[in-house]
Parts: structure tokens; C-alpha cells; sequence
């Protein structure tokens, strides 16, 4: 209980950026009063789409087995890897609808997650990477227009609306985000929050947030930074019912994630 009252009452300090290379910076960001549980610090890696590139990493079309975000970073140009969305029991399958290029993982659109992941536009105009909100079918109007479709449970709606009820339930947090000027954002909590608790967190920092969604929680939340000073393999433990437990040291393998490549540093 005093642990969901302190992650009802956080709040953080305005992000410092720390540069890992082209269109790609990064800040932890202190959470203040600390969580009971966890490191009690927000990490955040901002992407501009314009500058670095972000790629679907799929094992199943890759023809290789799940490694972890650390793992998947194997080139120097990776700047971050975060999950790109929970997975079915397979251990394969992404949960919603996925496709990349003309390749569908995953045909089903779940209407109740209601935010979509775009990128690599078809038609000029388009931002190269960005977050929609689905329309009532659960699809984005414009998904076509992109080779890259990523469904996902919505965290937060247009114009930066907390979308989650009140929960007992709390977990650590993967989750990518997009802000008003455009900006991808990956986000990571070790310590563990309910979601609504981890909205308004998110929307109380100056990030600018507008959308955001789910991609992993408990011990298979990942996130991998790497740059000039920085070597980070982040893994995520604690989920009610799941992993009650701080315990998990390392990060679990995953099938699909997008990772961030940057031109220069």
C-alpha cells in the first residue's frame, strides 16, 4: 500500500539530455519520492526520426531465435533497443497485428489496444516514424501508407489523455511514446507502477507526450542504450500475480524489437 500511495505522488526532474549520437539523445530521470521497489529512476531515449533510423527487428523473418535487447544490439550504430510489443505464448507471435513490408506476423487487430506503431512511410509527406491512435475497427486510418505496422495496448490518447482506470495491479514498464514535436520516445521503469500511476507520471514531465503505448512489462521490459559513455542493458522484474519479485537481474529474450540506429556520433 505505501508503495502504490508513493507511486500516486511521484514526480521527476526535467530531463538532462545526454547525446548518443545523431537525432538520438538520452536522460535518466530521478523519481522523486523514490518507489519502494526498484531503482526509482525513469530512463528515456529521444529519437528524432528524421535523423536516425528505426528498424523492426523480427527473429521469425530474421530466420534467427529471440535474443535479448542487449544481444540485438549488433552493430556499433545502434544507439537503443526496446521491445516492440508483447508476445503470445509461442514465444514468437507478436499479441496485435503486425506487418513489415509485405510480411503480416500477426493479421489479427485486437480492438482493445487502440494505438499503432507506423513506420517507413510509402508516400512523401509522412513522418518517418510515428504513433496513431486507432479508429473505432482498431486500425490506424492510414497503416497502408507504412511498411512497418506495429499494434499495441494504448497507454495514453491524442492530445496527452491518460486512458487507464485505477488498478491494484502495477509492473515495470516498457513503453514507447511520441511527443508534440514529433519525437519518438522509449521509455523504461524498473520500478513497478500501475498504469494509470505511470501516465500521469509521464504527462506531469516536461517530454511534451501525446500518445504513448505498452510494450512490455515485468521481467521482460528491455531497453538497451549504448553511445559514447553509455553501455546500459536494462531489464524489468517486478509484475503483480506474474514475478512478485525485484529478484530478476538479466533481461529475458525477445522475438521482436525495434532498435535505433544512429549515421554518426
Amino acid at each position: 500500500m505505501l508503495a502504490l500511495v508513493a507511486a500516486s505522488s511521484a514526480r521527476a526532474q526535467p530531463p538532462s539530455w545526454r547525446r548518443l549520437g545523431a537525432g538520438v539523445d538520452y536522460a535518466a530521470v530521478a523519481i522523486a519520492p523514490k518507489p519502494a521497489i526498484g531503482e526509482g529512476v525513469l530512463h528515456v531515449v529521444r529519437i528524432d526520426p528524421a535523423l536516425a533510423r528505426i528498424q523492426p527487428r523480427i527473429a521469425k523473418q530474421l530466420g534467427g531465435e529471440a535474443r535479448t535487447a542487449g544481444a540485438w544490439c549488433d552493430n556499433p550504430r545502434v544507439a537503443a533497443v526496446i521491445n516492440a510489443g508483447m508476445y503470445n505464448e509461442d514465444m514468437v507471435t507478436h499479441t496485435g497485428y503486425l506487418r513489415v513490408g509485405e510480411r503480416v506476423h500477426n493479421r489479427h487487430w485486437a480492438k482493445k489496444y487502440q494505438s499503432i506503431f507506423l513506420l517507413g512511410p510509402r508516400r512523401k509527406g509522412l513522418p518517418a516514424a510515428t504513433i496513431r491512435d486507432a479508429g473505432p475497427d482498431g486500425k490506424a486510418a492510414d497503416h497502408a501508407d507504412y511498411d512497418t505496422v506495429i499494434q499495441n495496448l494504448r497507454l495514453i490518447r491524442d492530445p496527452g489523455v491518460n486512458v487507464w482506470s485505477a488498478s491494484g495491479r502495477r509492473w515495470a514498464e516498457a513503453a514507447i511514446a511520441l511527443d508534440r514535436d514529433g519525437h519518438i520516445l522509449f521509455l523504461f521503469s524498473r520500478s513497478p507502477f500501475t498504469m494509470r500511476d505511470f501516465n500521469a507520471l509521464l504527462l506531469r514531465l516536461p517530454l511534451g507526450i501525446v500518445r504513448a503505448m505498452h510494450v512490455e512489462g515485468g521481467p521482460e521490459a528491455s531497453l538497451s542504450v549504448r553511445g559514447p559513455g553509455v553501455a546500459l542493458d536494462l531489464a524489468g522484474s517486478f509484475e503483480t500475480g506474474f514475478y512478485d519479485s525485484d529478484g530478476n537481474a538479466a533481461q529475458w529474450p525477445l522475438p521482436n524489437v525495434l532498435a535505433v540506429e544512429v549515421s554518426s556520433r
